[in-house]
């Protein structure tokens, strides 16, 4: 309650703090606390569903980071490659001396090339593991998602049950919490 007298809350809250004041009866009382319950157990899955997106965010910015190396390292082969080109024509047009550096100068190139190409695909291969992990954590958080709607959905299920007082209600707040549970142990297992 406010300290100034005035207060605003919900049917369902009215419910619960009338049931905890003036003893209620027990089935208000069960309900309250299953509510409790599902509020906690949906509080961490929504927290466990954004760990796992920030996870995601992560792994697809690590993906972005290694595709602008990769190109990088290819733009660097692209630059060796025109310069060995340029070389090799150097090696038609000149003789003796000269052919012969440019000659070693070809030869360096082509090194030089290889490696770099073998940078670049290294990036290349890490920024592909990086989007599958991305991949990987965003299907695990549509299943937080997932398991803490279906818990939200029992919560306010559970509401409609305590204000209707129909007890026959109580079947629908098991189901969705069940399969909210479910689909939070299957986001868990990362299944």
């Amino acid at each position: 309650m406010s300290g100034h007298g005035f207060h605003v809350h919900g049917p369902h809250d009215h419910e619960v703090e009338h049931a905890a004041q003036h003893g209620g009866d027990g089935f208000t009382a069960r309900l309250a606390v299953l509510t409790a319950i599902l509020s906690t157990i949906g509080a961490i899955f929504g927290y466990m569903g954004g760990h796992s997106q920030n996870a995601a965010l992560l792994y697809k910015n690590e993906a972005a980071i290694q595709k602008t190396a990769a190109s990088n390292q290819w733009n660097y082969y692209q630059a060796k490659s025109n310069k060995q080109n340029l070389a090799e024509l150097s090696v038609t047009l000149t003789s003796g001396e000269a052919q012969e550096k440019f000659k070693q100068a070809v030869e360096r190139y082509k090194k030089e090339k290889e490696e770099i190409k073998a940078d670049a695909e290294k990036l290349e291969a890490a920024a592909k593991e990086a989007d599958h992990q991305s991949e990987l954590e965003m299907h695990v958080h549509e299943r937080w998602a997932l398991a803490t709607t279906l818990l939200q959905i029992a919560i306010a299920l559970a509401a409609i049950t305590l204000l209707t007082r129909k007890r026959w209600m109580l079947g629908s707040v098991f189901s969705a919490a069940g399969l909210g549970v479910v689909a939070g142990v299957l986001a868990y297992l990362h299944l």
